[in-house]
């Protein structure tokens, strides 16, 4: 029997929301998904099916299994929140960088540059410990994995990593710092295309126009400008289980207060560790899910906004600095209390510690609030254990990780 004419348009209409590529989520279904992921991580751990299980949904995917050098791909299906489908270079082969030295127009093959440009997916490993510098920024192509498990891998004391107007990036397992500015170079994105690039602004991490990235277990420190910043529409992202040190603007996301474009940004912040010498982390648009994460250092403020963003914390723990002109956790930048008061800023589970404290704002009754607290987040009394091995992680071979 065919279809009334309204129900068709109905599924028309729907369509966008339901295919699984596209980067707009409901933002509340998808900290739901984010809860149940960490409270069945816990049960299991409780219920002893996981002898190493940390209560951590991410690392007890995939790192209990002493084959994970065999299995590397199974990490595509162990991120959580808004960049859960980010699956890299999960259908494609494995590439190995064997040489640390970088061309930015005419990459040699085995060079990390030669393996993120190319077009098809790949997951991409090292054979050995290196410190690659590059001499341009690395522009990604679109469905590739950066794995850096089982050896000690350093991008840094020039330009870093871009992602841009590509998609599918898993970033995971490296060392990002010094990140320096590149630009006024040719650089290549792909075997068919190079083009002249302005100056840059020396992120470890740059996304712009980005979607479905996640940056995990990374060690990022002390870049020119921001550590991870995603900007100009980039959304979809999952910034999890990274250790951040000794920078001043931690992470920009959201390109300027007038790009309203990036109001659909919807970004997962889990499990990370922001450590010592962090100054200030301000994001501007769109929905921020922080959770689990770890706030041992700040210099100005945790948590900042400055164009009506929804900030959902949960589970977290501060610790306030000792000057007391800076306890509190929040800031909104250059920006009213007649203003502020309406946006969507919430703490539930957090601890604040040294007299930290948290200004809430907007409606902290509403419907999808209480939706989004149904499913409480790990205990903030654990955060310290869950995130004690935010960073690289030094993985061997034939061994649990």
């Amino acid at each position: 029997m065919a279809l009334p004419l309204p129900f068709m348009l109905l599924l028309l209409f729907l369509a966008p929301s339901i295919i699984s590529s596209s980067p707009i989520q409901d933002p509340e279904l998808v900290v739901e998904e984010v809860h149940r992921s960490i409270n069945n991580a816990s049960a299991r751990r409780n219920m002893g099916f996981l002898s190493c299980g940390s209560g951590n949904p991410i690392d007890d995917c995939w790192r209990c299994d002493p084959n994970w050098e065999k299995n590397r791909k199974r990490l595509a299906d162990c991120a959580i929140g808004f960049g859960k489908h980010a699956i890299g270079g999960r259908d494609g082969k494995i590439y190995v960088v064997t040489d640390p030295g970088d061309h930015p127009v005419s990459p040699k093959p085995g060079t990390l540059r030669y393996g993120v440009i190319q077009e098809e997916p790949l997951w991409i490993v090292f054979k050995r410990d290196m410190v690659i510098k590059l001499k341009q920024e690395l522009m990604m192509n679109s469905f590739k994995t950066i794995d850096g498990r089982g050896v000690s891998v350093h991008i840094a004391g020039g330009p870093c990593i871009t992602i841009q107007y590509v998609s599918n990036i898993i970033i995971h397992g490296i060392n990002i710092h010094d990140c320096k500015q590149g630009g006024n170079a040719y650089v290549r994105d792909s075997p068919s295309h190079y083009g002249w690039r302005t100056l840059s602004d020396g992120d470890g991490v740059s996304i712009f126009g980005g979607s479905h990235v996640w940056v995990d277990h990374c060690s990022l420190s002390n870049c020119r400008d921001g550590l991870i910043d995603a900007i100009h529409g980039s959304t979809a992202i999952t910034i999890s289980n990274n250790y951040m040190t000794h920078h001043n603007k931690v992470m920009l996301l959201g390109h300027s207060d007038t790009f309203t474009q990036d109001k659909n940004m919807q970004v997962t912040i889990a499990f990370n560790h922001f450590g010592e010498g962090l100054v200030q982390r301000m994001p501007r648009y769109g929905y921020f899910h922080v959770v689990n994460n770890d706030y041992t250092h700040w210099q100005m403020y945790a948590i900042g906004g400055s164009a009506a963003p929804t900030i959902n914390s949960q589970g977290n723990r501060f610790l306030a600095p000792n000057d007391n002109t800076f306890k509190e956790v929040t800031k909104r930048e250059d920006t009213p209390q007649s203003k502020w008061k309406n946006w969507n800023w919430r703490s539930n589970g957090d601890l604040m510690l040294n007299g930290a404290f948290f200004t809430p704002s907007g409606a902290g009754a509403s419907s999808s609030y209480a939706r989004a607290s149904s499913l409480a987040a790990k205990s903030s009394s654990l955060v310290a254990s869950i995130t004690a091995s935010a960073g690289s992680l030094k993985c061997r071979k034939g061994s649990r990780c």
